[in-house]
């Protein structure tokens, strides 16, 4: 049986992944890093409250087989480009390598569609910066996740998400083809796909378009 680790448990993927971790046969113990108590409780589960900003806190808690990047934020909610860059690449950069001092055998990280270092826009600048950081790195395996724009309960209001997922229902019938990937998906989708390819145990570096991520998720075990 696995261990396994998360950044990002409280988010709108990272919860629902949390909930499928902790009810799986796969995984022993479910360790969660996070900055303040979430209240949740489960006997598989191990919580730790840690400043972000000091590694050296928390290196010797990274012990385990799978880690699970699910953490982000938007720059609204940062205030700021460095505040949002701090959480969605100098965090995941930073257990990352511990992580892989550590032994972890395979990273899995929730990037976005369309992420490219060399990209104007800072968004998916940032997710690229990140996605290039983690092809460099030698976990067992590396999966980068890009999924498109997420459909889901979340605890904060997003008046363009709203927006563009209401449209994207409406229209949904002409994402196909080359546009398949620009489809709208359900965040507990990518939650699933998540934790499947964890089982596949892949080899090397692999990106997987939101496409690829429904159809994982609507397979069958």
């Amino acid at each position: 049986m696995k261990t396994a680790l998360i950044i990002g448990s409280t988010g709108l993927i990272g919860a629902q992944l949390l909930e499928l971790l902790l009810e799986s046969t796969v995984y022993e113990k479910v360790i969660v890093f996070v900055k303040r108590d979430s209240g949740i409780q489960h006997p598989k589960l191990r919580q730790h409250i840690i400043a972000f900003d000091k590694p050296e806190t928390y290196k010797e808690l990274v012990i385990g087989d799978d880690f699970f990047c699910t953490i982000g934020t938007t720059i609204k909610n940062a205030k700021s480009q460095d505040a949002f860059r701090k959480v969605d690449f100098e965090y995941p950069k930073a257990f990352a390598t511990i992580a892989l001092q550590n032994d972890v055998k395979q990273f899995f990280l929730i990037s976005s569609l369309d992420a490219l270092a060399t990209s104007t826009n800072f968004y998916l600048k940032t997710k690229g910066e990140i996605e290039d950081f983690l092809k460099n790195c030698s976990f067992e395996s590396t999966v980068i996740l890009r999924p498109s724009l997420l459909l889901g309960k979340r605890k904060e209001f997003r008046l363009g998400e709203k927006i563009g997922a209401f449209f994207m229902k409406i229209f949904s019938f002409l994402f196909i083809g080359n546009l398949k990937k620009y489809k709208a998906i359900e965040s507990k989708d990518v939650a699933k796909a998540m934790f499947n390819i964890a089982q596949q145990n892949y080899k090397g570096f692999h990106i997987i378009e939101s496409d690829s991520i429904q159809a994982i998720a609507n397979k069958k075990s």
